[in-house]
């Protein structure tokens, strides 16, 4: 058996149900001829319900193109994507538009909130065209902020814009969460402050959580640990525990 299969077998067995995502031999090139760039180099894995898994992997080395292929954001060169039943790989760009709007939160580094709204009306933005959404008020609660959803991000300190933009990414209640170095701009104790709402969100109501980094420390965080490099999968584990947010330190 494979490395891959083999992690494919443990994850089925620690999570109960069929992938969410379901990757085989993914590639991503960009330009053409002598400038051609090769982001993902046929990626192989599965992604569970209710996992919270880290990709760890240093710059370049493929974690966010496949975030983005992940999210609908991006189309894959070659090789097979699927969420759920749907084909990710040959998907129009109506069905796209839907999947990202019902099905997928985004968290960046970097928070993208408009500055001339309030906290609550960021969120807000986001439970207007949710079929299902959370309302702006519960989803700031979440990430601890109810005292400041009156606030404009001027007003705020950076960690607590980034629970903002948590706030916002599960408000419509996703069923997956993807989250693009969302400590990358913290120092450490601001950084646990952000990651704890996104540790609670993955628990209850169990939505699976995909965060990508390249500090090796938020791998304690995480059910399964995908390391990338040179746009390929190079390991795969499973933690045995995971550790609480405020364990960490980097």
């Amino acid at each position: 058996m494979n490395p891959a299969s083999a992690s494919d077998s443990r994850a089925t067995s620690a999570s109960g149900g069929r992938p969410v995502f379901l990757v085989r031999g993914l590639t991503k090139t960009y330009g053409e001829g002598t400038a051609q760039v090769r982001a993902l180099a046929g990626v192989d894995l599965d992604l569970y319900p209710g996992e919270l898994t880290v990709l760890l992997g240093p710059s370049g080395s493929g974690k966010t193109t496949l975030l983005n292929q992940l999210g609908g954001l991006d189309i894959p060169t070659g090789g097979s994507l699927r969420y759920r039943d749907i084909d990710l790989t040959h998907a129009t760009e109506e069905q796209l538009t839907l999947y990202r709007r019902k099905s997928v939160g985004f968290i960046f580094q970097f928070y993208n909130l408009i500055p001339s709204l309030t906290a609550r009306e960021n969120v807000g933005l986001i439970t207007e065209i949710a079929a299902d959404p959370l309302a702006p008020e519960v989803a700031l609660e979440m990430v601890g902020l109810g005292a400041r959803m009156d606030h404009f991000p001027a007003q705020l300190s950076g960690g607590e814009q980034q629970r903002v933009a948590i706030a916002r990414a599960i408000a419509k209640r996703p069923e997956v969460l993807l989250c693009d170095e969302p400590t990358g701009a913290l120092d450490v104790k601001t950084g646990i402050v952000v990651l704890e709402p996104l540790e609670r969100v993955n628990r209850d109501p169990g939505t699976l959580t995909v965060l990508i980094t390249h500090n090796a420390a938020l791998a304690e965080l995480a059910d399964r640990v995908i390391r990338f490099m040179d746009g390929k999968v190079l390991s795969e584990h499973r933690n045995a525990t995971r550790a609480a947010p405020a364990s960490l330190r980097w």
